[in-house]
């Protein structure tokens, strides 16, 4: 029963091959065995292609189904449609389409494969692709909010340098008035006399400027520390927000790109050998000898063609003598005096009854 269907697989008929040796029913139960497990292959690596772009598994089972038929139906149309001929070259010519057809198949079936084999490697660079995109996401995010932040430290800056050189002023005129007093600057006449008091007055007039100043300057200061913690917080809401985006780079895409970042050789040694079984059966039949089924096959298929043609050339010999024959009957017919009178009497009858209706038209009209 096995044998049974992997001869269905291999796509030979297997009426004919039943008539044929063990040996060469075997070698077609092989060629089909192989069609069989290149599409098993085939839905396994579209399944898990498939499951890393819905993540979905049984979507991924479903789709990985049909593209599994369909690989199996091309292979086995492909080992099928391959005759045995006398020449090596006219097979190999008849071949090589499908030779080519089943390197692309190679290719779609591996790829997958090799994702899978090399998963681990893969996510190692997509980590440090996701690592990398997330510095260069924050500092591009940041440009949107730096200058901002800074021209506001910048102001903060300035509104504290205005608070310190009024100190700076104020600390003064106090040092000049308690130095008049003492008498050790100014007019060095000691005591609280008239430029004393006019030196106090200035000073406090200065203090009184640096508390309105520090309480003005105060309010602004905090005013654009606030802005400076909205900026900050939206910053890291806009950074966690885009997060996800980047944890979320690690489609197919995404993984074949960072497959084509790996060494290539072992991906091509993975290739070579998908490309060695999805060929095997096509490189089987071009190797293997004319057999036994091939010789019944091709002589029930010329027995067909010879039968075909035969029938064709029939008909056209009995087309070609009936014509001849009619040519030559109706031209006897057109010579005979009957014939003529008889088909001139029909003509006049069929005259008089046109003539007879119009009449009765004309008359039911007027």
């Amino acid at each position: 029963m096995l044998q049974s269907f992997f001869i269905l697989c291999s796509g030979a008929d297997s009426s004919i091959l039943k008539t044929c040796s063990e040996g060469e029913q075997n070698k077609y139960a092989g060629i089909g065995a192989t069609v069989f497990f290149t599409a098993v292959m085939a839905f396994i690596a579209s399944s898990y292609a498939l499951y890393t772009v819905f993540d979905h598994l049984y979507a991924s089972i479903f789709f990985g189904v049909i593209w599994g038929l369909l690989i199996f139906n091309l292979d086995r149309f492909i080992v099928s449609t391959i005759k045995k001929r006398n020449s090596f070259s006219s097979e190999l010519l008849q071949a090589a389409p499908r030779i080519a057809l089943a390197v692309i198949i190679a290719i779609v079936i591996s790829k997958p494969l090799e994702m899978k084999i090399f998963e681990k490697e893969i996510n190692q660079v997509l980590l440090e692709e996701k690592n990398e995109m997330t510095l260069a996401n924050k500092e591009q995010l940041a440009l949107q909010y730096t200058p901002a932040v800074e021209k506001l430290n910048q102001d903060i800056s300035s509104l504290k340098g205005e608070i310190t050189n009024k100190e700076v002023e104020t600390n003064a005129l106090y040092d000049t008035y308690i130095t008049e007093a003492e008498g050790t600057a100014g007019t060095m006449l000691l005591g609280k006399g008239p430029v004393y008091a006019e030196k106090r007055e200035k000073h406090d007039a200065a203090l009184a400027e640096l508390r309105q100043l520090k309480e003005t300057n105060t309010a602004k200061i905090t005013g654009m520390e606030t802005q400076i913690a909205a900026l900050n917080t939206e910053y890291t809401d806009v950074v966690k927000n885009s997060q996800p985006i980047i944890d979320g780079f690690d489609g197919l895409m995404a993984r074949i790109n960072a497959l084509e970042k790996l060494p290539w050789l072992p991906s091509f040694f993975i290739f070579l050998l998908f490309l060695a079984i999805e060929t095997s059966p096509i490189i089987a039949k071009l190797l293997a000898p004319k057999g036994e089924y091939d010789l019944k096959l091709e002589d029930e298929e010329s027995a067909i063609a010879t039968w075909v043609y035969q029938k064709v050339q029939q008909r056209a010999q009995v087309l070609a003598t009936d014509t001849s024959l009619n040519e030559k009957i109706y031209g006897e017919i057109a010579e005979e005096e009957a014939v003529y009178a008889y088909k001139k009497q029909k003509a006049e009858e069929l005259l008089k009854l046109q003539a007879d209706a119009f009449q009765d038209l004309q008359i039911k009209s007027l």
